[in-house]
């Protein structure tokens, strides 16, 4: 028996794991692999100490962090991941693909997998103009023409990071209006000069050669197809967290995000913390993940000693 079973292998995980192992509580970290979804990013601009650091080379620095503290109090299950979570009457049972953990404590750090851009051509040019990630990689098209799909919050957020450098953005949305945004953010991000839409286009077809030149949609009404240039995509289009393994456990909003207190990052039922893109925060980055990881490490380990 455990005393933490952590879930996940991203930034919020590793956070987690470092300071679980210096507070000297047994641990279990499950985990396929270390890195997490920036991992798919060229240079990474924005992880705090690091002005630039590729993913593959961050997900590195991560596990190697890790592995300083593997051993005595902390378990690495690389390799491996949770399907099902269980309560039982003494803590939790973790089910794997080839085992089965118990612990007294569950964080949660299993993030999640952004919705692809489904169009002629998205998938050959992710990582050479098509992108999930604008703090990661916005400020390598400054100066340019850039493109975001999608016409929530997410997308106006990134339309409005996008500005501060991009030549020019436009915002791609399947609807006339957007309902899915904050009227105050759409009113501001829509009177900056270097601002156009595309509404109500979908995105068909993405071109280019060695790297995104133009991006071709389609009026959803008239079947009328545009071609606007443009070196950069930012798919804002939603994302699916990684929680089905406690689907009915702990308490989700409308997208499957688990439930969190923001002061703690406890969920709905005792025992059981979440941080990350799995939990429902309102911004997702890997300092913010990192950080919500620390916090609920510190009433974590409140919560296990209090009654000692």
């Amino acid at each position: 028996m455990y005393d933490l079973a952590i879930i996940g292998g991203g930034p919020a995980s590793v956070a987690a794991g470092v300071y679980a192992a210096r507070k000297r509580l047994s641990t279990v970290l499950i985990a396929e692999v270390i890195g997490g979804q920036s991992t798919d990013s060229q240079d990474v601009q924005n992880w705090i100490g690091t002005p630039h650091i590729a993913g593959l080379q961050m997900a590195k620095q991560l596990e190697t962090h890790l592995r300083e503290y593997a051993g005595e109090v902390l378990d690495l299950k690389l390799g491996e991941w949770a399907n099902k979570i269980e309560h039982t009457s003494e803590g939790f049972s973790i089910k794997t693909n080839t085992a089965i953990y118990t612990a007294k404590t569950v964080l949660l750090a299993t993030g999640g997998t952004r919705k692809k851009l489904e169009a002629k051509g998205a998938a050959e040019f992710e990582h050479k103009g098509v992108t999930y990630c604008a703090s990661c990689d916005g400020p390598l098209f400054s100066g340019q023409d850039v493109a975001v799909v999608g016409g929530g919050n997410a997308g106006f957020e990134t339309a409005a990071q996008l500005l501060a450098y991009a030549k020019s953005v436009t915002l791609i949305h399947r609807h006339k209006e957007f309902l899915r945004a904050d009227k105050a953010t759409v009113d501001a991000v829509l009177a900056h000069p270097n601002m156009k839409t595309l509404t109500p286009h979908e995105p068909v077809e993405v071109k280019g050669e060695q790297f995104v030149k133009a991006i071709v949609t389609k009026n959803i009404e008239t079947g009328d197809r545009v071609e606007t240039p443009i070196a950069g995509i930012f798919v804002e289009i939603g994302m699916l967290p990684g929680t089905d393994l406690v689907k009915g456990l702990v308490d989700f909003d409308e997208w499957n995000h688990i439930k969190v207190d923001a002061r703690t990052q406890r969920a709905s039922l005792p025992g059981i913390w979440a941080a990350g893109d799995c939990s429902d925060g309102l911004y997702h980055q890997n300092n913010i993940a990192a950080g919500d990881a620390v916090k609920a490490l510190e009433d974590l380990y409140y919560y296990l000693k209090a009654a000692k």
